[in-house]
């Protein structure tokens, strides 16, 4: 097959796992799915492809605009999608980024093996699920006033080592170091702030979780030894964002950009799309409150694992330091991050927007931690409750491909309301207890929305971004326990 049509739209094949939408009319580079047939089958069910296809319009865009393998229908830009846009001659846009700025998942090791947990399962998801605030609205690990809030956007995770819930080696394997230092916190409103202040530490809704895991299988030891990682450890990941925070954020500063930048709006084929000129006042202040909110997501993850590391003392008597329970990596979804690439033989700052990818940089890049420098990124990609989720590295040719990126999980196959009419919370947590893993959430709706089968084969995804050379597997773990909001 050299060519693939849906909707009326034809991608030709370029490589394997490459297909590619010509650029034509008033499109500014081509757009590239990284997708086996089978994965692009479904991301053609939706309107993905001609998000994707749209976002090319933004100016700015420099080779080409991307779908991961794990790519679905967004607002305005897929989730999925990744585009590098021209730091002084382009745009950013609030709705390439996503709503939940700095969505991202965290990983933390530890000594103990699945034997040591098995008899505990219960005993440790009760436990998690009372300690660890979830669900809408209001409740955090800390609710605080505005001054609080105002530290945490403007000094990240370096506010949570002060105040006693973090130790230095959480902000060296943190990306960015837990902190973005262009964050201005005069640029974000009152009302973002007020929404954010009691909700810090808490899980929120929807596809956020904290899952307890065993390492299943290790694929390249070398690397996995540098990660900490071994066959049947225990391990937690972590996966929320910036809350009602992020959310407000967002809102905000599109509505905003709508009404300066109209004219620009207008060149447009989706007004989800609406972007900022580099450049301009908005461009710049967007910029500062974005990465406000990255901050406050990344303390908000760490005020989650240090919650998570009480409940372990208690449920296994022991002290959270004896169980050697360390932060292996955050990584961070929807963003936009001025970066250095190369375009054209030229190194080029850009607006790299990752919607729902994962930053993925190969060993050597001054980016990566010097724990992992020698090695590269460790990239976490979760799948579903009943399936596995993987620790990548950053892969070689990651750079040249996908502006150093990867998928960032398995990628919905179904609507949340589609979910819900399909599957039953309750039958959903009894057939997970019968493989061993323990559910405990706010609702039945919300085990119905992240059943298993609402998921694309997360085997599939990072099979083909291994493939493609732009993330390697290390390891690959399976839910133990899982709490959610």
């Amino acid at each position: 097959m050299d060519t693939y049509d849906a909707d009326g739209i034809t991608l030709e094949r370029v490589d394997e796992y490459v297909w590619e939408i010509p650029q034509e009319g008033k499109m500014n580079a081509p757009a590239r799915v990284l997708a086996s047939e089978a994965l692009l089958d479904e991301i053609s069910d939706d309107k993905t492809l001609q998000q994707l296809k749209n976002s090319t319009h933004l100016p700015g865009v420099e080779k080409y605009a991307i779908c991961m393998p794990d790519g679905h229908q967004g607002y305005g830009f897929p989730v999925g999608g990744v585009a590098g846009i021209d730091a002084e001659d382009g745009c950013i846009s609030p709705g390439a980024v996503g709503f939940d700025i700095n969505c991202g998942v965290r990983m933390m090791t530890t000594n103990l093996t699945y034997k040591n947990v098995q008899g505990h399962e219960e005993a440790l998801v009760e436990s998690l699920f009372a300690n660890i605030p979830s669900g809408l609205g209001g409740g955090g690990v800390v609710e605080s006033g505005v001054e609080t809030v105002e530290e945490i956007l403007e000094r990240g995770v370096e506010w949570a080592l002060d105040e006693g819930h973090a130790v230095e080696d959480d902000l060296a394997h943190c990306e960015d170091e837990g902190r973005r230092p262009d964050a201005d916190p005069a640029v974000v409103s009152q009302k973002a702030k007020d929404r954010g202040k009691n909700q810090i530490g808490s899980l929120g809704s929807g596809n956020h979780f904290l899952e307890v895991q065993r390492v299943t299988d290790v694929f390249r030891e070398g690397v996995a030894d540098s990660y900490g990682l071994s066959e049947d450890q225990i391990v937690v990941l972590i996966h929320c964002g910036s809350r009602g925070l992020g959310h407000q954020v967002c809102t905000e500063y599109t509505r905003e950009v709508e009404q300066a930048h109209s004219g620009l709006l207008d060149r447009l084929p989706d007004k989800e799309l609406a972007a900022a000129p580099a450049g301009s006042q908005l461009a710049d202040e967007y910029y500062a409150a974005m990465c406000a909110a990255i901050n406050y997501a990344w303390v908000n993850r760490q005020l989650i694992m240090h919650r998570t590391r009480e409940v372990f003392e208690r449920v296994f008597d022991r002290s959270w330091q004896d169980m050697e329970m360390n932060l292996l990596y955050d990584v961070a979804h929807n963003i936009a991050k001025k970066e250095t690439h190369e375009v054209d033989d030229d190194d080029r700052e850009l607006y790299v927007h990752r919607k729902g990818a994962t930053r993925a940089f190969p060993a050597g890049r001054p980016e990566v931690p010097s724990a992992y420098r020698d090695v590269g990124q460790p990239v976490i990609i979760p799948g579903s409750m009943g399936a596995g989720s993987y620790v990548l590295r950053g892969g070689e040719a990651s750079m040249d491909t996908t502006f150093g990126s990867t998928a960032h999980g398995a990628g919905r196959t179904m609507s949340r309301t589609q979910a819900k009419d399909e599957f039953w919370g309750e039958d959903v947590q009894d057939e997970l207890r019968g493989q061993k893993v323990y559910v405990k959430a706010q609702s039945g709706a919300t085990v119905a929305e992240e059943a298993p089968g609402v998921y694309k084969d997360v085997d599939e995804v990072v099979r083909v971004s291994e493939e493609l050379g732009i993330g390697d597997t290390v390891a690959r773990t399976f839910p133990v326990c899982n709490i959610k909001g």
